[in-house]
């Protein structure tokens, strides 16, 4: 399973989510087909464009688990203190993929950033 783990500022367009996707996605050379899913922290919930984002990919949107969010926070990579004291992890983008991700979960690397979103790309601890 391939996550992709979305942070923002609010009011983002669906096409900057899109965009900071596609970025992230082509850093590590991948296609938007190898996604499996979108995550982001239950702070972002309302956020429209990454449920925008999810219909337009046809994938689901799955909000993490405070309590699993809060376990996979130690897996980031990039720190970030507004994150931190808004959202109680380092990282929105990278905490939400490794704990949509699952056990065993890693980072393909830090999130990318384009202009006011993040994206992460976590693979699931039982991928090759």
């Amino acid at each position: 399973m391939m996550v992709a783990g979305i942070g923002s500022r609010k009011g983002v367009s669906v096409e900057e989510v899109l965009a900071a996707i596609e970025t992230a996605l082509e850093t590590h050379g991948l296609a938007m087909t190898a996604l499996s899913a979108l995550a982001t922290a239950p702070l972002k919930k309302d956020e429209a464009a990454i449920s925008a984002a999810g219909r337009a990919l046809n994938l689901p949107v799955v909000i993490a688990d405070d309590r699993v969010l809060q376990l996979a926070s130690p897996g980031a990579r990039s720190r970030c203190d507004l994150s931190q004291s808004r959202a109680g992890t380092p990282s929105v983008s990278e905490a939400s993929a490794l704990a949509v991700a699952g056990a065993g979960a890693r980072l393909l690397g830090p999130h990318t950033v384009l202009g006011p979103v993040t994206c992460a790309i976590a693979i699931s601890g039982d991928a090759p």
